[in-house]
Order: C-alpha cells, then structure tokens, then sequence
C-alpha cells in the first residue's frame, strides 16, 4: 500500500514537471517595454510563425511550416501595399496557403503599423 503511494506522488509530481516545463515552453515572448503599436501587434499575432527576428520559429518548423523570411531583401523591396494586402487577405489569393488573413482582427490603421514595423525588419 505504501509503495502504491509512493508511485503515485511520484507520477503527478513527474506530470507536474512535465506540464510546467511545457508551459514555460510554449509562453509566448512579450514585446519590449516601451515598443510600440506595430511591434506590439508583431509579437500579439505574427512571432508565433515568423519568430522574433521575422526568420521563422522553432514553432512553425514543428508543424512543418516555412514562413516567410520577414528580414530579407526580397520582402524589403515588396511594396507597402502588397505587405498590406497579404496580412489582410491572407496568402491564398497568390499562391501562399500558409499564411492566414487578419483582415477580421485587424483594423485597416492597425495593418499599416504593422507593416511599418515589418519594415524595421528587413532593416536590421
């Protein structure tokens, strides 16, 4: 009987680890102090898949995803209103099924800070 007990201490002790390991794990990162609209709107809906240097994340990876380099030259040289277009409606209409629209989440004013902000990307 005690040897029942001492297995089953041991059993949710080892879940509990377990589950708060993950939890730590799996907390998204917060932005900065002092960032601003646009970053903040980046770490809210977009560091999930594109990471926090716009080069993609362990967690995209996981689920076999390969987002777009946010901080490439090819994405700096893209026009504010194809980046626009693209958050907003999402990637299905050219050709990118993976990236999903926010154009219901997002306000219009809200979108173009965040593209100022994916500008600062491609800039670092």
């Amino acid at each position: 009987m005690r040897r029942a007990l001492v297995v089953l201490v041991a059993a949710i002790a080892g879940i509990g680890v377990f589950t708060g390991g993950l939890a730590w794990l799996l907390t998204d990162p917060k932005p900065p102090p002092g960032a601003g609209r646009g970053e903040r709107l980046y770490y809210a809906y977009c560091i999930t898949c594109h990471g926090r240097d716009g080069g993609g994340s362990w967690r995209a990876a996981l689920f076999l995803l390969r987002p777009g380099h946010l901080a490439s030259p090819r994405v700096g040289a893209e026009s504010d209103r194809y980046l626009f277009d693209i958050v907003k409606h999402g990637g299905a209409p050219i050709g990118r099924p993976g990236m999903p629209s926010f154009g219901y989440h997002l306000k219009d004013e809200d979108i173009a800070e965040l593209v100022k902000y994916l500008r600062t990307l491609s800039k670092q």
